[in-house]
């Protein structure tokens, strides 16, 4: 796929976002954002810029294959926040703006003069979307909040892994990209807001508060009854059948028919219709208080049988099930290949990136991936001269300074 050199295409077409701040929650944000068309501009420090540039185990010509990714469809502007000279540029930048996007701790905007007070008097529709660990108060606030702090705060460590180990994680960065989705509704809430009153406000997403909103009811499963959710491995407590099969290839399928219709159909695919009216599997309570006996025998089942055949045995009839995915399946996988899930596009370097599409998909206006994450201050130029009205002498003098 050809990069995209139409700046106005997407619905958030209209929309100036000024992306401060580094690493993942704040920047997953602007990448939404960026992916429906925002205008996306992203402060950098001078020289140096977003670790993010550096993150990823692979390095193909010492180049992260994650910046590619996160920084898609934004501009690269250098800024030293930490001068005034920097701090009035940015303040100038933001004036022309829609939106903030900015992850630091609680007090270090205002402490750079650029806190939603000041701001908000130059634009009173500005919109400051604020990710931060904890939330912008509460006793907490001021710790430093990485995304496994947040998400073992949260409760999804508690109750992630097997029963006899220690809590275990996922192996991507949950806690920081469920902060920069719930940030992002919330941007998108606070511009429909700003459309009907003319006033912006304050977004603030805390990692603890968006990895809690994911759990399910595990707080009044405690504050009604005592009950405390604990590791259960594959499965959900109580709901089965719902795990994680051998096949007599090797392979692993899931299969989920927990719900009545769906065990039935399980059932018959099974050639063991007289499961339906067993006892201890007659409801769907019967079938969690029974779980290890149930699986024993779906395991039997599926032991003796392909992969291939079981998943087409279990389609035809109804029942959900499918392997578990590696990325080279993805790559493989006609589903993907016919939805578009994967995009690709050539870097100068890298060749052809490939990496995950936009989503969710709109029917009248969807959002593209219009170009791969730029080199640091790509967009000095153009930004600061289109905005600012600075030219390429003064440019170069506040370069020489290490203001950009």
């Amino acid at each position: 796929m050809a990069e995209d050199t139409n700046p106005a295409s997407g619905p958030l077409a209209d929309l100036r976002v000024i992306e401060m701040g580094q690493l993942l929650a704040g920047p997953f944000c602007g990448q939404l954002l960026g992916d429906f068309g925002a205008e996306v501009i992203k402060l950098e420090s001078p020289g140096q810029g977003d670790p993010m540039r550096e993150w990823g185990r692979e390095k193909p010509y010492g180049k992260s294959l994650w910046w590619p990714v996160v920084a898609r469809n934004k501009k690269s502007v250098t800024c030293n926040l930490r001068t005034a000279e920097g701090q009035a540029l940015a303040r100038d930048l933001i004036a022309r703006a829609d939106i903030v996007v900015e992850n630091f701790r609680p007090g270090t905007l205002e402490r750079w003069g650029l806190g939603y007070d000041t701001l908000r008097a130059r634009d009173p529709g500005l919109i400051l979307t604020r990710v931060t660990g904890y939330g912008q108060n509460g006793p907490y606030s001021p710790r430093a909040g990485f995304g496994s702090i947040g998400e073992a705060m949260g409760g999804i460590r508690y109750t992630t892994g097997d029963p006899d180990h220690p809590p275990a994680r996922t192996g991507i960065s949950l806690g920081d990209s469920l902060a920069a989705v719930f940030a992002t509704i919330g941007t998108l809430a606070a511009v429909h807001h700003r459309e009907r009153t003319g006033r912006g406000q304050i977004v603030d997403s805390a990692i603890y508060e968006a990895v809690l909103a994911m759990m399910e009811s595990l707080l009044p499963e405690w504050g009604v009854t005592g009950y405390q959710r604990e590791r259960t491995g594959p499965v959900l407590p109580n709901v089965s059948p719902s795990n994680v099969y051998p096949t007599a290839g090797g392979e692993m399928i899931l299969i989920a028919a927990n719900q009545d219709t769906v065990f039935t159909r399980l059932a018959k695919a099974m050639g063991r219709p007289e499961l339906v009216s067993a006892e201890h599997f007659a409801t769907h309570s019967a079938r969690g208080e029974h779980m290890a006996e149930l699986d024993a025998i779906i395991t039997d089942w599926t032991a003796a049988r392909p992969a291939d055949e079981l998943l087409e045995l279990l389609h035809a009839e109804g029942v959900p099930a499918g392997r578990i995915y590696t990325a080279r399946d993805m790559f493989a996988d006609p589903h993907f290949a016919a939805r578009e899930a994967i995009v690709r596009l050539a870097h100068p370097e890298l060749g052809e990136v490939p990496m995950q599409n936009v989503f969710p998909k709109l029917s009248e206006t969807p959002g593209r991936v219009r170009h791969l994450g730029p080199e640091l201050g790509e967009h000095n130029a153009e930004v600061y001269g289109r905005l600012l009205g600075l030219g390429p002498d003064q440019l170069a003098a506040l370069a020489a300074d290490g203001i950009v």
